[in-house]
């Protein structure tokens, strides 16, 4: 066990133990001044404590255990899945979190990124290196992508739906798919999205009415005020513009902490969680930005080592499916508060206030620990 320990990744922990304090002062500006959000930066320091716990002890397991309980994780996603979906209060139009003692609730579709990176991994280890077939191989693993994609489509959560596509071409990117594959699917990608915009534009009136009969016109409103901007009604791009507004008035060096005035005024909704790379923009600036942007790099460059340094190339496709999570995520998150994405619920990773997102986020870590501290007895294995 100290063994094991001793091959923790030193520079990551302590480029999470930054961000945990960023958290902590960002949630508590974030929250400052409102009775409904007490303790939530305290309640941030508790997840932390529990996610580094949760980080060592998967350190502990041999990564290659999860390899192997790959369909057990794979079956056991898919019913956390279809049970949420049928059992579970409909929030913000979604029915995708289980409510927990507490007040605590825990979203599967969170659990299941990770659950769908081992089993790619799996699928794709048995190549061991060789080029990636299509009936064999990318079909195979496109089919069991695509179920939890659509299990997760009709919760509707659009955001984690997209994290899973963008983990399956990540993955696959560095599986050895032939240049022609990569082509193809480049090209369907692209025929598809245009497809949609043009159906989208075409029957715009009538997928309205058809969400607004079914209580989710607010996926009407996001997706137009991204498509089309300046036809968009002002409570489409709201959200958009407001908080364009206050990042900008940020300047180089922000407002100052806690100055920042429009979380206060409710101009920004969820500051603690989804939209707080606003309050990073308004109080810290351009400045502050950079900071958080070069934490990311640290942390996501120190995997990407782990991953060249691993022998077991099932490990490394573990560490670039994590990556490729992260990267999409903090991308995404800060794209939707500049105009660059639209407005999705994907929060920024290790910073927005959320127990689950957290905790499955450290858990990915530890699996990261465990391909770094497992290599030794794969190699005397080998």
């Amino acid at each position: 066990m100290i063994g094991k320990l001793k091959k923790l990744d030193w520079g990551m922990l302590l480029i999470l133990l930054a961000l945990m304090v960023v958290s902590f002062i960002l949630v508590r500006s974030a929250t400052n001044g409102n009775p409904g959000y007490d303790n939530y930066d305290m309640k941030v320091l508790i997840f932390y404590g529990i996610g580094f716990a949760v980080a060592i002890a998967v350190t502990l397991v041999d990564y290659r255990v999860f390899l192997k309980s790959w369909l057990f994780l794979y079956i056991l996603g898919l019913v956390l899945l279809v049970v949420v979906y049928l059992t579970a209060e409909e929030i913000n139009g979604a029915r995708s979190w289980f409510a927990l003692p507490g007040g605590l609730q825990f979203q599967p579709a969170e659990m299941v990124k990770i659950i769908l990176i081992i089993t790619v991994a799996f699928l794709m280890g048995r190549r061991q290196g060789d080029p990636l077939r299509v009936r064999q191989d990318l079909l195979v693993i496109g089919a069991f992508s695509f179920v939890p994609f659509a299990l997760v489509m009709i919760q509707p959560d659009l955001g984690n739906a997209i994290i899973y596509l963008v983990i399956l071409l990540g993955m696959l990117w560095i599986g050895n798919v032939r240049y022609t594959h990569v082509l193809i699917g480049i090209s369907l990608v692209i025929g598809g999205l245009m497809l949609f915009v043009f159906l989208f534009n075409t029957y715009n009136t009538e997928i309205y009415d058809y969400l607004k009969e079914h209580e989710k016109k607010h996926w009407h409103e996001r997706i137009n005020g991204f498509i089309n901007p300046n036809e968009a009604s002002a409570n489409e791009v709201y959200q958009a513009d407001k908080a364009k507004i206050a990042i900008s008035s940020g300047g180089l060096t922000g407002d100052g902490y806690m100055q920042g005035d429009s979380k206060n005024r409710g101009f920004i909704p969820y500051p603690y969680s989804d939209a707080i790379f606003v309050v990073i923009g308004e109080e810290f600036g351009f400045q502050g930005a950079a900071v958080v942007l070069m934490l990311y790099f640290l942390l996501i460059y120190r995997m990407i080592i782990i991953a060249f340094q691993c022998y077991d190339l099932r490990g490394s496709f573990i560490i670039v499916g994590i990556v490729s999570m992260y990267v999409f995520q903090v991308f995404q998150n800060i794209g939707m508060m500049i105009g660059l994405m639209p407005i999705t619920g994907i929060t920024l990773p290790f910073i927005s206030y959320g127990g689950t997102s957290l905790l499955l986020n450290m858990l990915s870590i530890g699996i990261v620990f465990s391909v770094k501290a497992h290599q030794e007895k794969y190699e005397m294995a080998e």
